[in-house]
């Protein structure tokens, strides 16, 4: 290893002239400096360097002596290195590592590269190899990386302000909420007071009533005993009295007896529904934070970290076999179990069924209506049937068709279905819309369809034909694009993404594919893969996190990371 000791005077220059001393020509003093400070920059003579040295803020500052010194003009520049280290402050950057192509104190060269073999000291590697440091093209990169951080820079602090921008209109949202709670609590208060208002209304009315009809009959029972007072009556005036006190006082009698028996006060309650304030109590926020990844029609979904999960239940007679899975806002995935004749729902926080729900036929392709009903086809009964899927899932509603329901899709409040060769549109009541099976020339648009998807805006209809590949309609049902290469075998599945694309799933290669809005292929997401069961479906959830794939007679789903 070369290393230097000493600095080498012949590697500074001989023209030497005559330095002040700064501490004396501060003192109107003119002495020679006989010593350089690379930290101060300044000269001093023999007697001042001793102070300087003194000093103990100043003594790791490097001193040298004038001989090590290069003069060129009246001030002069020091040869040796001045700058310090990062690392060991007292020391200064003098060495240099040519096998790493790094430079630092003699402390970072014993600690750091310890065995390296060419490790230099600074001048005199510069000296003796001749070296000459690129400054200028230095200078130019350093330059352009400054405009680079400039505008990166900026970016963040453009950055930063949409965020803080958007962070504004969220927590405004959170306040609207709030406000929406407060409005509609407002209207549970006011009914609330109201219901109490009417009723005690009427039993003042009745109370009103009642004080009138006790005061006539106070006056009838006085006026029968003034009667009766009455002095020196006649035996017939008298009988006629008596008689006529006694009815007074069987109605007063009555009318008291009447009067025990109705409402007080005291038996009228307010009995608070607590469901309403359980519920508030559960929820630790009153919404959900969501992110959402912002898909282009270039860019092809990657996946990682597969888990496979455990969906079979004690009262499953068969091997499940996933014909679909839905997911919902909160992430639940709700699973068609064709086999078991069931809708099952997964929790998706540890991946566990939460409940189960027979159904009277065997389900095929689920569809998400609202943020807790979802759609389902049941293949053999020829029905739609209606799930409530956010408590304990039940049977809201039903339509009945003529034909064998396979695909299913919901967009603009109307239903899309098909069976094996033709499409249906129908409104939520069950009327039908319209049809598509043939194309204007008369020739059948589909084969053997086993699924569909729909565009939000309900323009684009997206067919997967076991015999056609993907099938893209018009709403009018006029076809846009047909895909049907050989990547794509047996297309079972098709899925709209939250973002527009279209994932397609083929059965044969088992394995999953993505097209753009128009039907355009993207890529391949998961590759062909023949050791393995079928897919039946795929599905992402609408933060484009995850995605769900079901395959064919499997007690298994498959959830991956995007």
């Amino acid at each position: 290893m070369a290393t230097g000791g000493e600095i080498d005077t012949d590697i500074l220059s001989d023209e030497i002239f005559d330095v002040l001393c700064s501490m004396c020509k501060n003192r109107g003093i003119n002495t020679e400096g006989e010593n350089f400070c690379i930290d101060c920059h300044d000269y001093f003579c023999i007697n001042c360097v001793k102070v300087h040295n003194q000093v103990p803020v100043l003594a790791s500052h490097k001193v040298l002596d004038k001989s090590q010194v290069k003069l060129g003009t009246s001030k002069a520049l020091p040869r040796a290195p001045a700058e310090r280290c990062d690392r060991h402050s007292h020391k200064h950057i003098d060495m240099y590592c040519q096998n790493h192509d790094n430079v630092g104190c003699t402390t970072c060269m014993a600690i750091d590269h310890r065995s390296c073999k060419d490790i230099f000291y600074i001048p005199e590697f510069i000296q003796n190899k001749f070296y000459q440091v690129a400054s200028r093209e230095i200078q130019t990169k350093l330059k352009s990386l400054a405009k680079i951080l400039a505008v990166q820079a900026n970016k963040l602090q453009q950055d930063k302000q949409s965020l803080l921008k958007r962070k504004a209109e969220l927590l405004d949202d959170i306040r609207k909420f709030r406000q929406e709670i407060n409005d509609q609590l407002d209207k549970l208060e006011k009914c609330s007071v109201d219901e109490i208002e009417n009723k005690f209304k009427l039993l003042e009315d009745k109370i009103e009533e009642g004080l009138q009809n006790l005061q006539a009959h106070k006056s009838m029972v006085t006026s029968a005993n003034d009667k009766l007072a009455s002095p020196n009556p006649n035996q017939v005036e008298l009988f006629v009295h008596v008689k006529m006190g006694e009815d007074a006082e069987n109605v007063a009698n009555k009318f008291i007896k009447d009067t025990k028996k109705k409402i007080t006060v005291s038996d009228i309650e307010f009995q608070p529904d607590r469901k309403l304030l359980q519920c508030l109590k559960q929820n630790k926020t009153i919404g959900m934070l969501t992110e959402k990844t912002i898909e282009t029609a270039d860019n092809l979904l990657k996946i990682t970290g597969g888990q496979s999960y455990f969906i079979k239940v004690k009262s499953n007679e068969n091997t499940c076999s996933i014909t679909n899975a839905c997911y919902m806002e909160n992430d639940t995935i709700i699973l068609a179990d064709f086999t078991n004749n069931k809708l099952k729902r997964l929790d998706s926080h540890n991946y566990t069924i939460s409940d189960c729900y027979n159904l009277p036929g065997y389900p095929w392709q689920i569809c998400k209506i609202n943020e807790t009903e979802v759609a389902v086809t049941l293949y053999t009964k020829q029905e739609i049937h209606f799930i409530s899927v956010d408590r304990k899932m039940r049977t809201t509603d039903k339509i009945k068709t003529d034909f064998d329901c396979l695909g299913l899709a919901y967009a603009n409040n109307d239903l899309y279905i098909s069976d094996d060769t033709s499409v249906y549109i129908y409104t939520m009541t069950g009327r039908k819309l319209k049809q598509f099976s043939t194309d204007q020339s008369g020739h059948e648009l589909f084969s053997d369809i086993v699924s569909l998807a729909v565009s939000k805006d309900a323009t684009r209809i997206y067919v997967a034909d076991g015999d056609k590949g993907l099938i893209v309609l018009d709403n009018n049902g006029q076809i846009v694009t047909t895909f049907n290469g050989k990547q794509l075998q047996g297309a079972i599945y098709c899925h709209l993404t939250e973002a527009g694309s279209v994932l397609v799933s083929g059965n044969s290669l088992n394995n999953v594919l993505q097209f753009t809005s128009d039907g355009e292929l993207i890529g391949e997401i998961i590759k062909a893969d023949s050791g393995k069961q079928g897919i039946n479906s795929v599905c992402c959830n609408q933060q484009m996190s995850k995605m769900c794939i079901s395959r064919e007679d499997e007690d298994n789903i498959e959830v991956y990371d995007i």
